[in-house]
């Protein structure tokens, strides 16, 4: 026990980097040793002497050192692979000021689901306070894809444009159709500096889940929690949302509150049914950015350097990874009976992977409490109105129309708009129509069983020149003088 007879061996110091890199802690790690030794007697340290080894040789670096350091493993990972991306951007210190990469898989997978991006940005993820950003998406079973992360030393609107310009050169210059964020003010006008084309929306989770504190000082504000949750829910039209936000203000008195009065002039970026007509792979909030850096936050604590922030990034990247592997292997091995002797069903079975499959059986399963009644039809083109049974007392209406022509079904719902899965609404008029085919339109290759993104990345590895039929040319910038960036 004594300090001087105490000691780790070179074999003991690698393990303990090792599990550390591995997000393992101290103390599982101590635990791993005594059990391999037979007991804590035959070892000749304590759990004491692997929690100062790592502070004191694996995290004690300075920021320049760390920055350093980091630099060197992201030319290392470039080196392996050609295809892997990164830029920096120094301090006059040689600290980090802006950092952005993504391996070959993240952008041979954003080939597939770059359409729809969700990104966040968090603190709690170094010892610096740099504000880590992580650029996710939906792949074809539903999962959330990495399709890129960053390191910032502020949320200044200039460093998001650096960033999403960055982004837009790894990825070949092909702006998302969607891009999901929080209510950050310099993210918006970054955006619409850098991607005037792409739809923004805000996370609606976040906006909701303010009303307490921004409305508990009025009578009844449980009443007003509830009835604008409807309003923004259950409003099937622009129409119907504005007569019925007007009514809510009226009732309740709150005309004249502020807050509100902003989220109505900017309900364009956040209401739904003002953006459910465009595509967002069921996306509403930003909670996929989150659940990345909830996985940072059980292994990387404040002190954690740069190095192990990034190798934590790639053992995320690796799970992901490994998750997509077990679902293309299932998709692979088993198949999904059918629960209707529906035609259009089997279309679906055999396109999509199980998870995709399962929610257009949700579908299915709904049709039964749908009621489907013809309004008017001419030359082909019919209008219906659906009636689902919400609730014992409750029946929703939903218009539908069906061009038979253009074998074209279109729902108010906005389901296969926004989430690209034919909702009940629609499969009951078809099924009404006797239609037991659907256009090739309606079946999504983003949600296709045959995608295989490991063969694209093998392929993205094989050539540093051919990138899923785009050149690309890497230079590696030296500095020049006051320069203080650099970008592979």
């Amino acid at each position: 026990m004594l300090k001087q007879h105490r000691e780790l061996s070179m074999s003991i110091r690698r393990t303990i980097e090792n599990n550390d890199e591995a997000g393992i802690r101290p103390s599982k790690t101590y635990q791993s040793f005594v059990a391999a030794a037979g007991g804590h007697r035959e070892l000749n340290f304590i759990e004491k002497d692997v929690r100062n080894y790592i502070t004191r040789e694996v995290r004690n670096v300075s920021e320049q050192e760390d920055a350093k350091e980091f630099g060197k493993y992201l030319l290392r990972m470039k080196e392996k692979n050609p295809n892997f991306f990164f830029e920096l951007q120094l301090e006059e210190d040689q600290s980090i000021k802006l950092a952005f990469w993504a391996d070959a898989r993240s952008r041979a997978a954003c080939e597939y689901f770059g359409d729809v991006i969700s990104f966040d940005t968090t603190y709690n993820t170094n010892r610096y306070n740099l504000v880590c950003g992580s650029f996710v998406g939906v792949n074809h079973h539903g999962q959330s894809t990495l399709l890129g992360c960053s390191l910032m030393k502020n949320e200044e609107i200039e460093s998001f444009k650096w960033l999403f310009q960055c982004w837009l050169r790894c990825m070949g210059g092909n702006a998302p159709k969607g891009f999901l964020t929080d209510q950050c003010a310099s993210m918006k006008r970054a955006l619409e500096a850098c991607m005037p084309t792409t739809v923004h929306r805000w996370c609606i989770w976040h906006i909701m889940k303010k009303i307490p504190s921004k409305l508990n000082g009025y009578k009844a504000h449980a009443d007003v929690e509830q009835q604008m949750s409807h309003v923004v829910w259950n409003s099937h039209s622009k129409d119907s949302f504005d007569r019925n936000w007007n009514d809510f203000l009226v009732n309740f008195g709150l005309a004249d509150n502020k807050w509100l009065s902003d989220l109505y002039e900017d309900r364009h970026i956040w209401v739904p049914i003002y953006l459910d007509h465009h595509f967002w792979a069921g996306m509403r909030s930003t909670q996929r950015s989150e659940s990345m850096h909830s996985f940072f936050n059980k292994y990387i604590t404040r002190n954690s350097s740069l190095i192990q922030f990034v190798k934590q990034y790639d053992n995320c990247l690796g799970s992901r990874e490994q998750a997509e592997r077990e679902s293309d292997a299932a998709d692979f091995h088993t198949v999904i009976p059918c629960a209707t002797k529906s035609p259009i069903e089997t279309q679906f079975q055999d396109a999509y992977t199980q998870a995709k499959f399962r929610e257009v059986q949700a579908q299915f399963r709904g049709k039964a409490n749908c009621i489907t009644r013809l309004k008017n039809s001419a030359l082909g083109y019919s209008v219906y109105e659906v009636g689902e049974q919400v609730s014992s007392s409750i029946l929703d209406k939903f218009a539908v129309t069906y061009d038979s022509v253009a074998a074209e079904v279109k729902c108010q719902c906005l389901l296969f708009e926004s989430r690209g899965i034919l909702c009940r609404h629609a499969l009951s008029v078809l099924s009404f129509e006797q239609v037991s085919q659907v256009s090739p339109r309606y079946i999504l290759e983003r949600w296709s069983k045959k995608i295989n993104l490991f063969d694209a990345a093998s392929a993205a590895h094989s050539s540093s020149s051919q990138y899923q039929g785009q050149v690309i040319n890497y230079q590696f910038r030296v500095p020049a003088a006051g320069d203080n960036s650099l970008g592979v």
